[in-house]
């Protein structure tokens, strides 16, 4: 069978979520075509050349994209049979399935992919037992657009190639706004060392001087993960690496911060969310603010910065939350580490998150917006949306004009805190100090 794997947007990298379904559908006879549309031009011939096209959803605004360009393939040919595969798959397949794909996929997806390839081929049937399957290859990059279209890294004012891998998938916490457990429950899956180790290999020779875990934690296998980081510092010790981690796993394997620093660990990204301690506990995030201050300064003592991201717009988000938030960054001296897109994220509900029951006890869960497939909420004070609202436009134009991020950041502060009344002078430094920082060229997205 002739199979188009299409990516449409995997946070700014490389997809391996290409790459891996690549490799798997290889290995069991089929023709692979790939194509990324974040990099790459839509092609007709693809799609006329292939006997099935299969969509990688593994966030919200791939999934969105994905949609789209599903609706021109089956605009296009009909007949085509279409798969969904990945995080998102499921959500909204009421929807989806059969008006603009003919099967969904959620989290572990490659042995059922091949499954449902080997069916449609004539006279096939399931060949992969779901139940045992597990990636005996390194993901297949062949095809796939070269690291230098993707996010690089930006240090010490020069920028390396980046490449991205994963060490597990799925997560042992239940975060009630996070994707992540409505498909794995609490699972994790381990990646085999030996099938990251090639992985890499092939990144470093396609240029690869840095490495993204892209793993939901890095940490949910502690030893698994440190096996992975010393056999990749011992084969390739110039490589560098950022991880994401929860904040209570940051305190928690505070023993684990030197070996990793000394392995190239540069910085960590990590889901602060909020600093309203409250709002922490309804979302399950098993921290608090105070927590997390703790954590930047326990990774800053071994030289790894933080890249904290943030959801401050919640049903129950107050004007002064946001003001603290703010705040909160530039106290800790992290003006430079934060995306100013990390200021305007809105609490996204998905089909079957598990705070769906959560607002609709509490009275604030609104109707299903199949097209931004979310449920919809309001803050019970109309000011808090609307600010929500002017951040988005206010950051949307500053990046477009090429602001600094400190710049943008002391605008930000002053609509937030105008919004709230407050006047006080900004606490710390604005980030001056945070120039040549680790980061990755591309903000991301959910």
């Amino acid at each position: 069978m002739r199979v188009l794997l299409v990516s449409t947007y995997e946070l700014g990298h490389q997809p391996l979520n290409l790459a891996a379904p690549a490799a798997a559908l290889a290995a069991a006879g089929h023709d692979l075509r790939t194509l990324d549309t974040s990099v790459e031009p839509w092609d007709a011939d693809l799609v006329a050349w292939a006997d099935a096209v299969a969509f990688s959803v593994p966030m919200h605004t791939a999934m969105r994209l994905a949609l789209r360009a599903a609706a021109a393939v089956r605009a296009a040919r009909p007949e085509l049979p279409i798969c969904l595969y990945g995080l998102y798959a499921t959500v909204s397949r009421d929807l989806t399935l059969p008006a603009l794909a003919d099967h969904a996929i959620a989290g572990e997806y490659e042995a059922e992919l091949v499954n449902w390839v080997d069916g449609l081929s004539p006279g096939g049937r399931a060949l992969v037992d779901l139940g045992r399957y597990r990636p005996a290859t390194a993901p297949d990059r062949t095809g796939l657009p070269g690291l230098e279209l993707y996010a690089r890294l930006a240090v010490g004012g020069e920028e390396r190639t980046a490449g991205y891998v994963e060490a597990s998938r799925g997560c042992v916490h239940r975060c009630k706004h996070c994707p992540v457990p409505v498909i794995y429950d609490g699972r994790l899956r381990i990646v085999p060392e030996d099938v990251v180790l090639a992985d890499v290999e092939a990144l470093v020779a396609a240029g690869a001087r840095h490495l993204t875990f892209g793993d939901p934690d890095f940490l949910n296998g502690p030893h698994h993960s440190m096996r992975v980081v010393t056999a990749i510092h011992k084969h390739w010790p110039e490589l560098t690496f950022d991880c994401t981690t929860k904040v209570e796993h940051i305190l928690r394997h505070e023993d684990l911060w030197p070996r990793l620093a000394d392995a190239g660990c540069l910085f960590v990204v990590s889901a602060f969310e909020s600093v309203n301690d409250e709002t922490l506990a309804i979302l399950d995030k098993g921290h608090t603010a105070t927590e997390a201050a703790a954590a930047v300064a326990l990774l800053r003592r071994h030289g790894i910065e933080i890249r904290p991201s943030f959801l401050p717009f919640t049903p129950w988000t107050s004007l002064d939350d946001v003001a603290d938030l703010v705040d909160f960054v530039a106290a800790l001296d992290m003006v430079s580490n934060v995306d100013p897109v990390q200021y305007t994220i809105r609490l996204l509900v998905p089909e079957g998150s598990l705070l769906e029951p959560v607002l609709r006890d509490s009275g604030g869960l609104g109707s299903y917006d199949a097209e931004r497939l979310s449920w919809t909420w309001k803050n019970p004070d109309p000011a808090v949306d609307e600010l929500q609202t002017r951040l988005a436009a206010l950051v949307e134009g500053a990046q477009t004009a090429g602001e600094p991020i400190d710049a943008i950041y002391r605008r930000v502060r002053l609509a937030v805190h105008t919004a709230a009344g407050r006047h006080a002078a900004a606490p710390g430094r604005t980030g001056s100090t945070g120039e040549g920082r680790p980061r990755l060229t591309e903000p991301w997205f959910c």
